[in-house]
């Protein structure tokens, strides 16, 4: 485990395996072990993969007061500094898909390709407003009951129905990460709109066709807005990394090792 200070919080992050840095940032609901430690190293065969923890995720600190974006793109940028001398591949899913377009767009030298999976680059959509602000209410009435609306919305009915009553029963039961309901809070005051179009590295963006917290028309918004972008669609729910971790590995190495030399036959994953 790896960390700094950056915009006066303490920030951690996970380093394994070779070349080029890739960066994983996680979600709201999630810190980066949780998130892509059962899949880094399916990346590490090609790429050093580092997962920072951010805003009271995991091992890092969170500052007193409203969160901001800002205070989560300087936790990222500064992870980049920290942890690669090169321009790295940069990819986020949900707030954390969020933070790297916010990452890519105002710090364009650190970021060689960016990968944006179910995210979005404005809270104004009506639905949007409903569903988190809900979500954040009820963390403030009812925690155990906010991690069970967050559970049904972050997989496809057909995936929570396909793990029967009791391990559905035990994920619910699970305790969330500290300041989850300041993230989640976040995520209803998100504009990137000004940003978006700024951003140079070539991007894949990513929509899941069952995903009920952020519907792939938001990364279909993302991909008009980015000039240097193609989009994907995979069928899964939001949390896609635990739903189909082997369509999202794929895709993106697909994305971001096309353009270099193969690997001997045995070395991919």
């Amino acid at each position: 485990m790896h960390a700094l200070t950056a915009s006066g919080t303490d920030v951690a992050y996970r380093s394994a395996g070779d070349g080029r840095g890739l960066v994983l940032l996680h979600g709201s609901f999630s810190d980066g072990a949780s998130a892509f430690g059962h899949i880094a190293d399916r990346w590490a065969d090609r790429r050093t993969v580092i997962t920072p923890d951010y805003a009271g995720a995991g091992a890092s600190t969170v500052p007193d007061g409203p969160l901001s974006l800002d205070t989560l793109v300087d936790q990222a940028a500064a992870v980049i500094k920290d942890a690669a001398d090169e321009p790295v591949d940069l990819l986020g899913t949900s707030l954390g898909a969020v933070v790297a377009a916010a990452t890519a767009a105002r710090h364009p030298g650190l970021v060689r390709r960016l990968v944006l999976v179910a995210g979005w680059q404005s809270s104004d959509d009506p639905r949007h407003q409903l569903v988190f602000s809900t979500w954040h209410r009820l963390f403030g009435t009812d925690p155990a009951l906010a991690l069970r609306y967050g559970l049904s919305l972050a997989f496809s009915p057909e995936f929570l129905s396909g793990l029967g009553h009791d391990r559905l029963n035990g994920l619910a039961d699970r305790s969330f990460p500290p300041a989850t309901d300041r993230r989640i809070e976040l995520g209803l005051r998100i504009d990137l709109r000004a940003e978006t179009p700024a951003i140079a590295a070539p991007t894949l963006v990513v929509g899941l066709t069952q995903d009920q917290l952020v519907p792939p028309r938001h990364a279909r918004e993302l991909r008009a807005a980015i000039p240097a972008s193609t989009y994907a669609e995979l069928d899964s729910g939001h949390a896609v990394q635990l739903e189909r971790p082997d369509e999202l590995v794929r895709i993106t190495r697909d994305f971001l090792f096309q353009e270099e030399p193969a690997r001997q036959a045995g070395t991919d994953r």
